[in-house]
């Protein structure tokens, strides 16, 4: 057993490095490994179906930290593309690699089917590793496309229960492939059993889990946390699977619901070099079973197979994305990031031979499609790449050209929205010369055919930002909506036009952290200042006087402003972080309580009833 861990991580080192080099990407360097070491090739290592089953909990982990980083308010921001986008996906699919299965190739229609369902499935391990390793999974497209492996990884519960129904024999419908304790309860009751171990989750990771990981956080042993999160991990994924119901599902619950806690932080730095083990684990297994033999005997079916693969997947995505009105840029990115076979095919695929749906033929020529489609899926994406780069070049050529843009004499707007429209308007009024610059063509177009002098130009451009007058200006205002981006430029310009005055738009609390690390010398988080007017009028609507409701905003403002700034000197550190916003949030409570509380007492000394009040002050 050492012999062939040993193997793997060899491989593993070689590979790995030299993809990154080529630009390959890590997931087709550890697939590229498997296919070195595979029994095709030099024959290293032997049956992957041991390794393939504890490489995915590589896929389990991965999804706890997904889970982390979606709080429940988001998780319900995406129920429309879950539920939508993600059904249709998986249904559509289904139903037209079902068509061309019974019809074309004349299979039986249950063989058809099964292989349509676990077809209709993509690979969670290689979408979300290359999304994340290129940037692009908090994209539209990338939100979209998580939002459609969430479904396919919930519609596994009830493809691994219809499956037996297809078995071709009725003494092979019940399933020893599930392993799960409720496999011979009645339906009612495994619908009982599975919604309260999932209400079970939610409500200890609520409520039970923060004070455990408190306590153990207070012993300032960090060995005992990491096995505490990975006892949690393991538990939970143990528990789904003797239920019936998918460890991931289980774990990226658990995830979602220990998202707002103080310890998220912490739990991802334990969790992430184990989940980046066993998922190069798991594609390493993926590339070392593919039968060569197989792919050689028949090259040009498994080929033409592969392709039919890729285009009715991609074919599927790309006019759902149409549909839901993606964003045209963003279509490409859906379609090809989804375009391929999943690792649950393999899960799917144990089952089907346990329960004699497919021939041995059939079952072969499938797992060599699915591992082939997984080959090829980071292939697409690099072509996306490519692709982008190329258009982003075109794009840049379009933009207008330095000595086009005139330079300022006081302020640089970067982005030009409701936000950056707001600043210059009050900016312009006062009498202060402004130069403004915007990467969106359709928003130059609408401000120009209003008399507004904008600029199409890339604020993150260092010549760009020299031709709008950085060099003499006093002030630069970043006012877009994207956090990165605003980093990007606040680190170019602190390097090369160090005399400018910084303001900027943070998009949220943690944006604002970031632009106090950078030393800005202004920020305002952009919803704050609506929310809180908003919250006195609320104040006044519930009876309170109007002096009495801007009193409450304005402490709440200073306050807030304050625990900004004191916040953002423990952010990083996740327990003395939580340790104050709770005190913070605290002495918000004791502030506005002695306030209203002493301008009580001095409305009832103004009805003259306070004498010894008056002598004491």
């Amino acid at each position: 057993m050492l012999e062939v861990a040993l193997i793997y991580l060899a491989a593993a080192i070689v590979a790995v490095p030299i993809a990154k080099r080529l630009g390959l990407g890590s997931v087709l360097g550890y697939l590229l490994a498997g296919i070195l070491i595979g029994p095709f090739i030099l024959g290293l290592v032997g049956d992957q179906t041991s390794v393939m089953h504890f490489a995915e909990f590589g896929v389990v982990m991965m999804l706890f930290l997904v889970g982390l980083e979606l709080q429940p308010a988001r998780l319900w921001k995406l129920r429309h593309s879950i539920l939508g986008l993600g059904g249709l996906q998986v249904t559509l699919t289904a139903m037209l690699i079902f068509a061309i299965c019974y019809w074309l190739l004349t299979m039986k229609w249950q063989s058809a089917l099964a292989i349509g369902l676990m077809l209709a499935l993509s690979s969670t391990a290689i979408v979300l590793q290359s999304l994340e390793e290129k940037g692009w999974l908090k994209t539209e497209a990338g939100q979209n496309a998580f939002s459609v492996l969430l479904f396919q990884d919930i519609a596994v519960i009830p493809i691994l229960a219809l499956l037996p129904l297809l078995a071709f024999e009725p003494q092979l419908t019940t399933t020893d492939a599930s392993h799960s304790l409720t496999a011979e309860w009645p339906v009612w009751g495994q619908v009982m059993a599975s919604v309260t171990v999932i209400a079970a989750i939610i409500l200890a990771g609520k409520y039970i889990s923060t004070p455990l990981f408190r306590y153990i956080a207070e012993t300032r042993m960090r060995e005992i946390f990491t096995v505490f999160a990975l006892f949690l991990v393991v538990a939970i994924a143990i528990i789904m699977q003797n239920v019936g119901l998918s460890p991931a599902l289980g774990t990226f619950l658990a995830g979602v619901v220990l998202a707002e806690s103080e310890f998220r932080h912490e739990l991802e730095a334990d969790i992430e070099p184990f989940k980046g083990l066993l998922l190069g684990l798991f594609f390493v297994a993926v590339g070392a079973s593919i039968n060569f033999a197989l792919l050689f005997e028949q090259f040009a079916n498994v080929a033409m197979l592969v392709v039919a693969l890729i285009a009715v997947k991609a074919a599927v995505l790309y006019l759902l994305a149409r549909a839901f009105k993606i964003h045209q840029t963003q279509q490409l990115l859906f379609t090809l990031a989804l375009a391929q076979g999943g690792e649950f095919a393999f899960v799917l695929l144990t089952m089907t031979n346990s329960l004699q749906i497919l021939t041995p033929e059939q079952s072969s020529l499938t797992t060599l499609v699915v591992a082939i489609s997984m080959l090829v899926a980071p292939l697409l994406l690099m072509l996306y790449d490519q692709l982008q780069k190329r258009s982003n070049k075109a794009t840049a050529r379009e933009f207008d050209k330095p000595e086009q843009i005139s330079p300022a004499k006081h302020v640089i707007i970067a982005g030009y929205g409701r936000f950056g429209q707001i600043m210059g308007r009050l900016l312009s009024t006062q009498g202060y010369d402004i130069s403004v610059l915007d990467h969106s063509p359709s928003q130059i177009d609408l401000l120009r055919r209003f008399g507004n002098t904008v600029h199409y130009g890339d604020a993150a451009r260092k010549e760009l930002l020299e031709a709008a007058g950085a060099d003499t200006a006093q002030l630069l205002v970043i006012a877009i909506d994207n956090a990165d981006k605003t980093l990007e430029i606040v680190t170019l310009a602190r390097k090369h036009f160090p005399q400018l005055k910084i303001v900027a738009r943070a998009i949220d609390r943690r944006h604002a952290y970031q632009l106090l690390q950078l030393e800005v010398d202004a920020f305002n988080r952009e919803t704050v200042d609506s929310a809180i007017n908003l919250g006195i009028e609320t104040l006044e609507l519930l009876g309170n006087s109007k002096e009495d409701a801007q009193r409450a905003g304005y402490l709440f403002r200073e306050h807030d402003r304050e625990s900004v700034l004191e916040l953002a000197k423990l952010w990083g550190d996740d327990h003395s972080y939580g340790v104050a916003v709770r005190q913070r949030t605290e002495d918000l409570k004791q502030v506005l309580n002695q306030d209203k509380q002493a301008r009580s007492s001095l409305n009832t000394c103004d009805q003259g009833d306070c004498e010894d009040f008056n002598k004491d002050a």
